[in-house]
């Protein structure tokens, strides 16, 4: 090993082993962190050694990134404050005011300033009277993607893809306005255009690219992207990891981790001990997002 390779953890060039200025000059390796360079010329010397530990090592802290547990995808109701629903029939996004609303919320009655119940149909957040026609909500999203708003842009995209509220079935826009919004950050953009890799919807079929999108939206929260996951793992035998995947997914709410994490126990692939680890973690999730409102809401709209 060279007298560059044993300094790589001080503040010297890992392939000359140059440090002046106490390191201030030198690039961290992108990938691993682990060395560092003077000089792109010094990178590309030195990239045949290092290779392999690089690749390793960015593996590593992908992987712990990976296997991170998310925040919750939708934060909290802005109204009630409490966790949101992780199922998309849990909330309902408003255009109006460009703001996710859980549904025990959404099907509440909306008061006035005295306490009496506003016949009219009102959004619940901003009290802005709920579109009367298909034209009204396009332009109400329009504008909410005109302003940026990831929400409104995988809405949208939804719509194309479906061909709903008079819009033609156009796979193309439907995509373009999910890569958008998967740029804004949005998990459940992430994971539709996975999903259109994975099914050869509107793109080429490519697993790569699938897994790709849906690893973005696992680690931005979204749960069925998660479970997607783990059933890619375990379908090549690497059940560990499935596992871990599914773990996750469960303490997200997703009902499918849970159990397939119980099928898994049943052919040796988990044990009961994680099987009891996952159910108590879906019952925290379930005791987070739990109201009279939301139960009333259910049971009236079954919804979720």
């Amino acid at each position: 090993m060279s007298t560059a390779d044993n300094n790589k953890d001080t503040d010297a060039c890992a392939n000359c082993g140059k440090g002046e200025d106490g390191g201030k000059s030198l690039k961290a390796c992108t990938a691993c962190k682990l060395v560092k360079y003077c000089s792109r010329e010094c990178q590309i010397a030195h990239r045949p050694q290092h290779k392999k530990q690089c690749k390793k090592r960015a593996a590593e802290l992908y992987d712990g990134k990976l296997f991170k547990q998310p925040p919750p995808e939708h934060g909290d109701c802005p109204i009630c404050f409490q966790r949101m629903p992780s199922l998309f029939s849990g909330s309902t996004y408003v255009a109006c005011c460009g703001k996710l609303i859980c549904n025990g919320c959404i099907h509440a009655p909306v008061y006035d300033h005295q306490g009496n119940v506003i016949a009219e149909e009102k959004c619940p957040f901003c009290r802005t009277p709920t579109p009367s026609s298909e034209d009204e909500l396009l332009k109400l999203i329009q504008k909410r993607i005109q302003e940026e708003d990831g929400d409104a842009m995988n809405d949208m995209g939804g719509y194309y893809k479906n061909g709903m509220y008079g819009l033609p079935q156009d796979y193309a826009k439907a995509l373009e306005l999910w890569r958008r919004a998967a740029d804004l950050g949005h998990a459940e953009a992430c994971s539709k255009i996975g999903s259109a890799y994975n099914y050869g919807k509107g793109v080429e079929r490519d697993k790569r690219k699938a897994l790709h999108y849906w690893e973005l939206a696992a680690i931005r929260g979204d749960a069925s992207s998660r479970y997607d996951l783990g059933v890619s793992d375990a379908n090549t035998g690497n059940y560990g990891r499935a596992l871990k995947h599914w773990m996750i997914a469960v303490g997200s709410g997703d009902a499918d981790s849970l159990q397939i994490i119980r099928e898994m126990v049943k052919i040796g692939h988990a044990t009961k001990d994680d099987y009891s680890r996952a159910l108590r973690s879906y019952q925290e999730y379930l005791n987070e997002i739990k109201s009279d409102q939301r139960d009333k809401a259910a049971i009236r709209y079954k919804y979720y």
